[in-house]
Protein backbone atom coordinates (compact mmCIF):
# COMPACT_ATOMS: atom_id res chain seq x y z
CA UNK A 1 0.00 0.00 0.00
CA UNK A 2 1.29 3.72 -1.24
CA UNK A 3 1.55 6.32 1.92
CA UNK A 4 -0.31 9.15 1.24
CA UNK A 5 1.89 12.25 1.11
CA UNK A 6 1.99 14.80 4.02
CA UNK A 7 -0.96 17.26 3.28
CA UNK A 8 0.83 20.42 2.99
CA UNK A 9 -1.16 23.57 5.49
CA UNK A 10 -3.24 25.75 2.97
CA UNK A 11 -1.35 29.25 4.58
CA UNK A 12 2.17 28.00 6.21
CA UNK A 13 3.12 30.19 9.21
CA UNK A 14 5.21 33.02 8.41
CA UNK A 15 7.49 33.19 11.80
CA UNK A 16 9.49 36.29 9.71
CA UNK A 17 6.74 38.52 9.72
CA UNK A 18 4.96 37.82 13.01
CA UNK A 19 8.26 38.24 14.73
CA UNK A 20 8.96 41.75 12.55
CA UNK A 21 5.31 42.49 13.73
CA UNK A 22 6.04 41.24 17.39
CA UNK A 23 8.76 43.87 17.14
CA UNK A 24 7.21 47.03 16.30
CA UNK A 25 4.57 45.59 18.86
CA UNK A 26 7.24 46.02 21.29
CA UNK A 27 8.62 49.59 20.11
CA UNK A 28 5.25 51.03 19.91
CA UNK A 29 5.01 50.20 23.42
CA UNK A 30 8.19 51.59 24.88
CA UNK A 31 7.95 54.51 21.96
CA UNK A 32 4.65 55.50 24.45
CA UNK A 33 6.43 55.39 27.71
CA UNK A 34 10.02 57.40 26.52
CA UNK A 35 6.67 60.43 25.10
CA UNK A 36 4.63 60.25 28.04
CA UNK A 37 1.64 58.89 25.44
CA UNK A 38 -0.51 57.77 28.42
CA UNK A 39 -4.20 57.08 28.48
CA UNK A 40 -4.75 59.45 31.61
CA UNK A 41 -3.52 62.48 29.45
CA UNK A 42 -5.74 61.43 26.08
CA UNK A 43 -9.16 61.71 28.70
CA UNK A 44 -7.84 64.28 30.15
CA UNK A 45 -7.61 66.23 26.95
CA UNK A 46 -11.28 65.71 26.35
CA UNK A 47 -12.39 67.76 28.73
CA UNK A 48 -9.47 70.68 28.31
CA UNK A 49 -10.87 70.90 24.96
CA UNK A 50 -13.93 70.89 25.47
CA UNK A 51 -13.67 74.06 27.50
CA UNK A 52 -11.75 75.44 24.38
CA UNK A 53 -14.43 74.99 22.14
CA UNK A 54 -16.62 76.41 24.75
CA UNK A 55 -14.60 79.86 24.87
CA UNK A 56 -14.83 79.99 20.98
CA UNK A 57 -18.66 79.59 20.69
CA UNK A 58 -19.96 81.82 19.11
CA UNK A 59 -17.92 83.14 16.36
CA UNK A 60 -17.02 86.22 16.36
CA UNK A 61 -18.06 88.74 13.52
CA UNK A 62 -17.22 92.14 14.70
CA UNK A 63 -17.08 94.48 11.81
CA UNK A 64 -13.18 95.07 12.75
CA UNK A 65 -12.32 91.37 13.31
CA UNK A 66 -14.37 91.02 9.59
CA UNK A 67 -11.89 93.34 8.31
CA UNK A 68 -8.69 91.92 9.74
CA UNK A 69 -10.21 88.21 8.47
CA UNK A 70 -10.75 89.80 4.87
CA UNK A 71 -7.53 91.70 4.65
CA UNK A 72 -5.72 87.81 6.05
CA UNK A 73 -7.85 86.15 3.25
CA UNK A 74 -7.05 88.58 0.69
CA UNK A 75 -3.21 88.00 1.31
CA UNK A 76 -3.53 84.42 1.52
CA UNK A 77 -4.97 83.70 -2.07
CA UNK A 78 -2.12 85.89 -3.25
CA UNK A 79 0.43 84.00 -1.50
CA UNK A 80 -1.60 80.93 -2.90
CA UNK A 81 -1.67 82.07 -6.74
CA UNK A 82 1.76 83.53 -6.51
CA UNK A 83 3.05 80.61 -5.88
CA UNK A 84 1.07 78.37 -7.99
CA UNK A 85 2.02 80.27 -11.27
CA UNK A 86 5.36 80.51 -9.73
CA UNK A 87 5.83 76.73 -9.30
CA UNK A 88 4.31 75.67 -12.16
CA UNK A 89 6.13 77.69 -14.59
CA UNK A 90 9.89 76.38 -12.83
CA UNK A 91 8.32 72.81 -12.66
CA UNK A 92 8.00 72.55 -15.97
CA UNK A 93 11.51 72.46 -17.25
CA UNK A 94 12.98 70.57 -14.34
CA UNK A 95 10.65 67.82 -14.86
CA UNK A 96 11.32 67.04 -18.16
CA UNK A 97 14.90 67.58 -17.43
CA UNK A 98 14.37 64.73 -14.82
CA UNK A 99 12.63 62.49 -17.30
CA UNK A 100 14.94 59.21 -17.76
CA UNK A 101 13.07 59.42 -21.76
CA UNK A 102 13.85 62.55 -22.77
CA UNK A 103 17.62 63.85 -21.24
CA UNK A 104 20.55 62.20 -20.39
CA UNK A 105 21.07 60.70 -17.71
CA UNK A 106 23.26 62.71 -15.72
CA UNK A 107 20.80 65.58 -16.17
CA UNK A 108 18.03 63.34 -15.15
CA UNK A 109 19.83 62.32 -12.00
CA UNK A 110 20.53 65.84 -11.27
CA UNK A 111 17.13 66.90 -11.56
CA UNK A 112 15.99 64.31 -9.36
CA UNK A 113 18.28 65.07 -6.69
CA UNK A 114 17.00 68.80 -7.03
CA UNK A 115 13.84 67.19 -6.19
CA UNK A 116 14.51 65.25 -4.10
CA UNK A 117 15.68 67.89 -2.11
CA UNK A 118 12.74 69.86 -2.93
CA UNK A 119 10.37 67.30 -1.14
CA UNK A 120 12.74 66.39 1.79
CA UNK A 121 11.22 69.41 4.34
CA UNK A 122 7.73 70.36 5.37
CA UNK A 123 7.03 73.85 3.87
CA UNK A 124 6.81 75.25 7.71
CA UNK A 125 10.47 74.69 7.87
CA UNK A 126 10.86 75.82 4.60
CA UNK A 127 9.22 78.93 5.78
CA UNK A 128 11.08 79.42 8.89
CA UNK A 129 14.31 79.25 6.76
CA UNK A 130 12.71 82.33 4.79
CA UNK A 131 11.71 84.17 7.52
CA UNK A 132 14.83 84.23 8.40
CA UNK A 133 16.65 85.34 5.25
CA UNK A 134 13.98 87.96 3.91
CA UNK A 135 11.89 88.65 7.20
CA UNK A 136 8.78 88.73 8.18
CA UNK A 137 5.78 88.87 5.91
CA UNK A 138 4.22 87.60 2.43
CA UNK A 139 7.16 87.00 0.54
CA UNK A 140 8.92 84.43 2.91
CA UNK A 141 5.55 82.43 2.68
CA UNK A 142 5.79 82.76 -1.62
CA UNK A 143 8.86 81.73 -1.68
CA UNK A 144 8.70 78.68 0.71
CA UNK A 145 5.39 77.64 -1.21
CA UNK A 146 7.31 77.35 -4.31
CA UNK A 147 9.54 75.25 -2.92
CA UNK A 148 7.07 72.99 -2.14
CA UNK A 149 4.94 73.45 -5.22
CA UNK A 150 8.51 72.43 -6.83
CA UNK A 151 8.99 69.96 -5.32
CA UNK A 152 5.58 68.09 -5.89
CA UNK A 153 5.05 69.13 -9.09
CA UNK A 154 8.53 68.26 -10.79
CA UNK A 155 7.97 65.05 -9.68
CA UNK A 156 4.59 64.30 -11.55
CA UNK A 157 5.58 66.17 -14.27
CA UNK A 158 8.61 63.86 -14.81
CA UNK A 159 6.90 60.28 -14.25
CA UNK A 160 3.76 61.91 -16.73
CA UNK A 161 6.57 62.72 -19.57
CA UNK A 162 8.17 58.82 -18.66
CA UNK A 163 4.99 57.00 -19.38
CA UNK A 164 3.75 58.96 -22.18
CA UNK A 165 4.00 57.39 -25.96
CA UNK A 166 7.29 57.58 -27.45
CA UNK A 167 6.05 57.16 -31.08
CA UNK A 168 5.30 60.74 -31.40
CA UNK A 169 8.33 62.21 -29.98
CA UNK A 170 10.70 59.94 -32.49
CA UNK A 171 8.01 61.14 -35.42
CA UNK A 172 8.79 64.83 -34.48
CA UNK A 173 12.48 63.99 -33.56
CA UNK A 174 12.63 62.53 -37.25
CA UNK A 175 12.04 65.64 -39.21
CA UNK A 176 15.42 67.21 -37.56
CA UNK A 177 13.07 69.54 -35.36
CA UNK A 178 15.39 71.13 -32.37
CA UNK A 179 15.07 70.13 -28.77
CA UNK A 180 12.20 73.28 -27.81
CA UNK A 181 9.87 72.22 -30.95
CA UNK A 182 10.12 68.39 -29.87
CA UNK A 183 9.00 69.23 -26.50
CA UNK A 184 5.81 71.81 -28.11
CA UNK A 185 4.94 68.98 -30.66
CA UNK A 186 5.93 66.35 -29.08
CA UNK A 187 6.04 66.01 -25.40
CA UNK A 188 3.58 68.56 -24.07
CA UNK A 189 0.55 67.43 -26.15
CA UNK A 190 0.27 64.25 -24.31
CA UNK A 191 0.71 65.57 -20.95
CA UNK A 192 -1.07 68.59 -20.71
CA UNK A 193 -4.16 67.65 -19.35
CA UNK A 194 -2.23 65.70 -16.72
CA UNK A 195 -0.21 68.73 -15.86
CA UNK A 196 -3.71 70.73 -15.90
CA UNK A 197 -4.83 68.54 -13.08
CA UNK A 198 -1.48 68.71 -10.80
CA UNK A 199 -2.05 72.67 -11.41
CA UNK A 200 -5.39 72.87 -10.40
CA UNK A 201 -4.54 70.19 -7.40
CA UNK A 202 -1.60 72.12 -6.00
CA UNK A 203 -3.74 75.27 -5.92
CA UNK A 204 -5.42 73.57 -3.64
CA UNK A 205 -2.97 72.35 -1.74
CA UNK A 206 -1.19 76.06 -1.52
CA UNK A 207 -4.40 77.53 -0.33
CA UNK A 208 -3.96 75.04 2.66
CA UNK A 209 -0.52 75.73 3.17
CA UNK A 210 -0.82 79.70 3.04
CA UNK A 211 -2.53 79.51 6.54
CA UNK A 212 0.22 77.18 7.76
CA UNK A 213 3.10 79.32 6.88
CA UNK A 214 1.47 82.30 8.00
CA UNK A 215 1.85 80.62 11.62
CA UNK A 216 5.24 80.68 11.59
CA UNK A 217 5.91 84.49 9.90
CA UNK A 218 5.24 83.83 6.22
CA UNK A 219 2.26 85.77 6.12
CA UNK A 220 -1.19 86.07 5.31
CA UNK A 221 -4.62 84.22 7.30
CA UNK A 222 -2.13 82.25 9.20
CA UNK A 223 -0.28 85.51 11.08
CA UNK A 224 -4.16 86.60 11.57
CA UNK A 225 -4.81 83.22 13.07
CA UNK A 226 -1.05 83.77 15.43
CA UNK A 227 -1.91 87.15 16.60
CA UNK A 228 -5.46 85.97 17.46
CA UNK A 229 -4.28 82.76 19.79
CA UNK A 230 -1.75 85.09 21.31
CA UNK A 231 -4.58 87.49 22.48
CA UNK A 232 -6.67 84.64 23.61
CA UNK A 233 -9.27 85.57 21.08
CA UNK A 234 -10.24 82.17 20.13
CA UNK A 235 -14.21 82.82 19.09
CA UNK A 236 -11.98 84.97 16.50
CA UNK A 237 -10.38 81.84 15.95
CA UNK A 238 -13.11 79.96 15.38
CA UNK A 239 -13.83 82.72 12.25
CA UNK A 240 -10.79 82.31 10.86
CA UNK A 241 -11.06 79.02 10.88
CA UNK A 242 -14.74 78.36 9.63
CA UNK A 243 -13.37 81.29 6.53
CA UNK A 244 -10.33 78.95 5.62
CA UNK A 245 -12.79 75.44 5.47
CA UNK A 246 -14.60 77.71 3.51
CA UNK A 247 -11.89 79.24 1.00
CA UNK A 248 -10.47 75.25 0.55
CA UNK A 249 -13.87 73.70 -0.07
CA UNK A 250 -14.06 76.50 -2.96
CA UNK A 251 -10.68 75.92 -4.29
CA UNK A 252 -11.91 71.76 -4.71
CA UNK A 253 -14.51 73.09 -6.19
CA UNK A 254 -12.61 74.98 -8.81
CA UNK A 255 -9.94 72.39 -9.07
CA UNK A 256 -12.58 69.71 -9.88
CA UNK A 257 -13.75 71.92 -12.32
CA UNK A 258 -10.56 72.66 -14.28
CA UNK A 259 -10.03 69.09 -14.19
CA UNK A 260 -12.77 68.15 -15.85
CA UNK A 261 -12.19 71.16 -18.95
CA UNK A 262 -9.26 70.14 -19.34
CA UNK A 263 -9.76 66.40 -19.67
Amino acid sequence: MIASPARRAAFPPNWRVRIGLIALALYVVYACGVLDVTWARFVTGFSQGARFIGRMIPPSLAPDKLELLYDGMSESLQIAIIATVAGVLASLPLGLAAARNLSPLPVAWTARTAIALFRTFHPVLVAILFVKAVGFGALAGVLALIVASLGFLSKLVAEAVEDMSMSQVEAVRATGAPFLSLVIMGVLPQVMSRCIGFSAYQLDSNLRNSALVGLVGGGGIGATMFTAFQRFEYDFVLTIALAVVAVVMAGEIVSGWMRRLFQ
